[in-house]
């Protein structure tokens, strides 16, 4: 294949589709493009344009608990979740876990907020 056929076909890739090729990229064979860095500019707007888009769902993990505080940590964990007791103590005390998937930025921060002030280490990350 020719680097321009090549060319031409990342050029004509849709913003998914570019996302796709880069996560495929990064798992595969550990490439990361660096913003600005002349491979994703001559690859073309639409790659270049790609790690721009902001993300619209976040999981929420809860990472750590401090141990003084577990006990509220697990109540909450409960609110959220509607986990019973002992698995609520499981999740927690089994951390790094997810609290909640898929959920867009607004609800992340709020559930982040509350396991914070209960005593959680939590982290929020996009999907």
């Amino acid at each position: 294949m020719a680097v321009a056929e090549l060319g031409d076909q990342l050029a004509k890739l849709t913003i998914a589709e570019a996302v796709e090729l880069k996560n495929y990229l990064k798992e595969k064979y550990g490439i990361e493009p660096a913003a600005g860095a002349p491979a994703a500019a001559a690859a073309g707007p639409v790659v270049a344009a790609a790690p721009v888009a902001e993300a619209t769902e976040f999981n929420v993990i809860l990472e750590a608990a401090d141990p003084a505080k577990k006990i509220n940590v697990i109540k909450v964990v409960r609110e959220l979740t509607g986990q019973g007791l002992a698995e609520a103590k499981a999740t927690v005390e089994g951390a790094p876990k997810t609290i909640k998937e898929n959920v867009d930025k607004k609800v992340a921060e709020e559930v982040k907020k509350k396991l914070e002030e209960a005593g959680g280490k939590v982290s929020v990350k996009p999907v």
